[in-house]
Parts: structure tokens; C-alpha cells; sequence
């Protein structure tokens, strides 16, 4: 799959297959976060690659808006140091998983939102460390239709050379 076909298909997937993924896709996905452009190359990030069962469940637990973590094969938890541009960067790394899992047929959302301190006991991730998100990844469980997303006319949200003027 193309770049943009993973982009213009991409959808959040919430239910996922109990089917492990392959180790060279798990290797591919975090190494597209690693790999992915940051700000005067500080790289504020950190991913915590989780695949045991038992953890799965207890982040599931942990993140409010994710309990389906727990059903994932795989999680990948981003933390950040503290930078101004840490947000954006880490952003940036969870898009290149999210797509480069896409692109094998993997799916995923992002969880939480800098609201997960309750995580870093737990991983033993340094006090220090923000958690950004945890990136649940695994197989549909069912056919998705991609594509299939509702956006507004591209002419409201962008515009050509001035702000008054659609882009077509």
C-alpha cells in the first residue's frame, strides 16, 4: 500500500482479532517512530513496546478512554521528555506507526491524551517522562470500510493562496 492509500483508508479500529502480529511487523511499526522527522532532531520520545497479556489488560484498566487495549496483541506506550516541541514530535511518531501498521493491515487508535501518570509505575517509566498516549495495534475483527470516512469539503477547511479562497 502507498502512502496515501494508508491515509485516505486509515480508519480507528477498537476490536481487534486474537491473532499475534509478526515480529518483523512489530519491528517495522516502532521502527517507523523512531525513524520519524523531530524538531532540530531532539527526539523527546520513548516507546515502551508491550506484548505480554497480562500487562495488555492492565493498561486497558488504566486508560479510561481504552479498555480495549486489553483485547490488542500489542501496545505501544509514547512517552516524552520534556521539550516544547514533544507534543508535536510524538504526534508525528504515532502517525508513522499508526500508518505503517495500516499499511500491513493492522489497525489502531491512539488512547489518552497526557492523562495517563498512572501508567508510569506501572512500566517503570521515569517520573520525569510525560506519557503522551498508549497505540493499541492488532487485526480488525471485522471488514472495515476504507475509505469510507466523512470529512468536510476540502474547499472549508483549506484555502488557495488567501483564506477567502477555497482550494479545489
Amino acid at each position: 500500500m502507498d502512502v496515501f492509500d494508508a491515509v485516505k483508508t486509515v480508519l480507528a479500529v477498537r476490536q481487534f482479532q486474537d491473532k499475534p502480529i509478526p515480529e518483523a511487523i512489530v519491528r517495522e511499526i516502532v521502527e517507523a517512530a523512531h525513524l520519524t522527522a523531530s524538531s532540530m532532531n531532539g527526539q523527546p520520545w520513548h516507546f515502551v513496546v508491550v506484548q505480554d497479556r497480562e500487562m495488555l489488560r492492565q493498561l486497558g484498566a488504566l486508560a479510561q478512554t481504552g479498555p480495549y487495549i486489553a483485547q490488542a496483541p500489542l501496545a505501544v506506550v509514547v512517552g516524552m521528555e520534556e521539550s516544547p516541541f514533544a507534543v508535536s514530535d510524538a504526534s508525528r511518531a504515532v502517525q508513522s506507526m499508526i500508518l505503517t501498521a495500516w499499511s500491513h493491515g493492522v489497525g489502531s487508535n491512539w488512547v489518552g491524551f497526557e492523562n495517563l501518570p498512572q501508567v508510569n509505575p506501572v512500566l517503570g517509566i521515569p517520573a520525569e517522562i510525560k506519557v503522551l498516549v498508549i497505540v493499541p495495534f492488532g487485526y480488525p475483527v471485522a471488514s472495515i470500510g476504507k475509505g469510507q470516512k466523512k470529512r468536510k469539503p476540502i474547499g472549508e477547511v483549506a484555502h488557495n493562496e488567501r483564506w477567502d479562497q477555497p482550494f479545489k
